[in-house]
């Protein structure tokens, strides 16, 4: 198998060993972009909604993570609803999740900080906007 075909392949299917090369090689560099350009879009009224969309997929930029709803879809259903997480966003998340994000990336910057960061960008979206990652 190619490395091109190991990458089409579904994201529960990829070992610990591709996710944390992916994470050194890529992951580190990209998330903190994917981070401040989806905070700048949150910024807009007309782009908040793909802003909002990249912060959910900061553990899939971080680490290849994907979404619980994805591969069990029976987990999806302890999600807030649209308008608690829309009031949520409105008053704490759109400040905190810049607050939490730019703490995470501090942290990254050392060894002993790396664990507890990939830990906050795992949980950036719930930061965000109450949404739950992992299900």
């Amino acid at each position: 198998m190619s490395t091109l075909e190991g990458l089409a392949e579904p994201m529960t299917r990829r070992s610990p060993l591709v996710r944390a090369l992916w994470f050194v090689v890529v992951g580190w560099w990209v998330t903190p972009i994917v981070v401040n350009v989806a905070w700048l879009l949150n910024v807009t009224v007309v782009l908040l909604p793909i802003g909002i969309k990249l912060i959910n997929l900061v553990p899939t930029v971080l680490t290849l993570a994907e979404p619980r709803s994805l591969s069990e879809p029976e987990s999806a259903r302890g999600q807030r609803s649209l308008a608690v997480r829309g009031i949520y966003f409105a008053l704490v998340g759109w400040w905190l999740s810049l607050l939490w994000a730019n703490v995470a990336s501090a942290l990254a910057i050392t060894v002993i900080g790396l664990p507890v960061a990939i830990w906050m960008l795992n949980r950036l979206p719930y930061v965000t906007s109450l949404y739950r990652f992992h299900g």
